[in-house]
C-alpha cells in the first residue's frame, strides 16, 4: 500500500510538472505568433485591407498555433515528431521574426507622428527589413546549415615535440544526425571536406545524435569514410546519454547508450571513456585525453574523471584534451592543470553569429574559436550539425584543422 501511495504520489508531480511546462510553452507561443501579427494588422493592415485579406493574412499564424498547440499538448520523443517539431517551429520563426522587428520599426515611427518624412522613412525601413529578415530566416532553414566552412588555427606550445611539428588533426562536433535525416549528402560533404585536408587525426567532441542511437543508422556507412593516418577519436557529448527520449526505465536507457559507443567502436572510431590514448612519431609522443561530459548545469550529464583519464602519463608529454563542454575549461583545467591545449563544442555559437555577437555569448564566455590565457588554450568548434531545428545563420557549420607547431624544430 505505501509503495502503491509513493508511486501514485510521484506520477502526479510529473503531470503537474509537464503540465506546467506546457502552459508555459503555449503561453510563449500564443505571445509569439499573436502580438506582432496584431500589432501589423493595427498599424497597417485595419485601415487599408478589406476584412478577407486581413483573415487570410492571420490563417497562418492561427494553423501553426493550432498544430503547435496539439503537439505541445501530445509531446512526443519519437524522431517523427521531432521533425514535426522542426518544421513547424521553422515556419513560425520565420513569420516572427521579421513580423516582430517591423512592428518594432512601426513603432518608432509612430513616435515621430508630426514629422510626416520620418514616419514615412521609418515605414520604408520597417518594410525593408522585414523583408530582408525573412529572406535571411528562409536562407537559414534551406541552406544555411549546408554551409560547410573549413577553418585553420596553429598552435604552438613548449611541450609539443620536434617531430610533432606540422601535425594537423581535424576537428569536428555536434553533428546531431537526427536533425539531418533526410540530408545524407550534408554529412558526406562533411566527411569529404574532412578528408580532401588528409589530416593526421580526426577529432569529434560530442553529440553524435540528438535522442536515440536509431539515428545513426543512415549514416554509418558514410560516417566510416572518415580517414586519418591516426584514426579518428571520439567522446561523448550530453546528448549521447539519450536522456531526452522517454525510454520506459533507466536499463533500458543505458542499453541504448551502450549501443550507441558500439556503433561508433563499430565504424572505427576511438571512443575515450575517461581515458588516454598515444600517439607516436619516431622517438616522440604526445597524449590525447578523452572525458566523458561534464556540464555546467545539473540537468547535463557530470561523469569527467580527470585524474583517471590521465593516469600514467608523463608530466613532460604533451596533452590534448577533449571534453565536449567547454565550461569545464574554466572551472577544471586552468585553475587546477597546466595542460596545454583543450578541444571543445556544445554550444552551436546558437546557430546564430552576427560579426563577432551570438547570443551563445550570454551562457558561454566561450562559445567558438581560439581562446588562450598564459600558456593554456582552449579551441571551442561551433558544431558541424544543428540540434532540433535545420538553421544557421553566421555560425556556419565549421570544420577546424588545428596545425601543431613546435619551437623545439625551429
Amino acid at each position: 500500500m505505501r509503495s502503491f501511495v509513493i508511486s501514485l504520489f510521484t506520477t502526479a508531480q510529473i503531470l503537474i510538472t509537464q503540465s506546467r511546462m506546457i502552459a508555459r510553452i503555449l503561453i510563449l507561443l500564443i505571445a509569439l505568433l499573436t502580438l506582432p501579427a496584431w500589432g501589423i494588422d493595427c498599424l497597417v493592415l485595419r485601415n487599408k485591407w478589406p476584412r478577407w485579406g486581413r483573415l487570410l493574412f492571420a490563417l497562418p499564424h492561427l494553423l501553426l498555433l493550432m498544430a503547435l498547440t496539439f503537439t505541445a499538448i501530445n509531446e512526443s520523443y519519437t524522431m517523427t515528431a521531432d521533425a514535426v517539431k522542426g518544421f513547424l517551429l521553422s515556419a513560425t520563426l520565420c513569420l516572427v521574426v521579421p513580423e516582430t522587428l517591423t512592428v518594432l520599426l512601426l513603432l518608432i515611427g509612430r513616435i515621430g507622428k508630426k514629422q510626416k518624412f520620418f514616419r514615412r522613412s521609418m515605414t520604408v525601413l520597417a518594410s525593408l527589413v522585414g523583408a530582408l529578415s525573412f529572406m535571411m530566416m528562409l536562407y537559414s532553414f534551406t541552406l544555411g546549415y549546408k554551409r560547410i566552412q573549413t577553418k585553420q588555427f596553429t598552435f604552438t606550445h613548449p611541450s609539443i615535440p620536434p617531430q610533432f611539428k606540422g601535425y594537423r588533426i581535424a576537428l569536428i562536433s555536434d553533428l546531431h544526425l537526427g536533425t539531418l535525416r533526410h540530408h545524407q549528402d550534408v554529412v558526406q560533404q562533411i566527411v569529404d571536406s574532412i578528408n580532401v585536408q588528409q589530416p593526421d587525426l580526426i577529432i569529434f567532441v560530442g553529440d553524435l545524435v540528438n535522442y536515440h542511437v536509431r539515428e545513426i543508422e543512415p549514416f554509418r556507412n558514410i560516417l566510416s569514410q572518415l580517414k586519418a593516418r591516426d584514426g579518428m577519436v571520439s567522446v561523448m557529448g550530453n546528448h549521447d546519454y539519450l536522456t531526452y527520449f522517454r525510454w520506459n526505465n533507466t536499463a533500458e536507457r543505458l542499453a541504448a547508450v551502450r549501443q550507441l559507443q558500439q556503433e561508433e567502436r563499430n565504424m572505427g572510431w576511438k571512443l575515450l571513456l575517461n581515458e588516454n590514448l598515444i600517439l607516436h612519431r619516431g622517438n616522440d609522443s604526445i597524449a590525447v585525453i578523452g572525458l566523458e561530459n561534464h556540464g555546467n548545469r545539473p540537468s547535463f550529464p557530470r561523469r569527467a574523471k580527470l585524474q583517471q583519464a590521465r593516469k600514467n602519463l608523463s608530466p613532460n608529454c604533451f596533452q590534448l584534451l577533449l571534453q565536449h563542454d567547454p565550461s569545464y575549461w574554466e572551472a577544471q583545467i586552468l585553475p587546477n592543470t597546466d595542460i596545454p591545449l583543450m578541444l571543445s563544442g556544445h554550444t552551436h555559437a546558437m546557430q546564430l553569429q552576427i560579426g563577432k555577437w551570438s547570443p551563445a555569448a550570454w551562457f558561454y564566455p566561450q562559445w567558438s574559436g581560439l581562446y588562450q590565457q598564459g600558456n593554456q588554450a582552449l579551441l571551442v568548434n561551433p558544431g558541424v550539425g544543428e540540434v532540433l531545428l535545420p538553421f544557421r545563420f553566421g555560425a556556419w557549420p565549421e570544420i577546424d584543422i588545428i596545425t601543431l607547431d613546435s619551437p623545439l624544430a625551429h
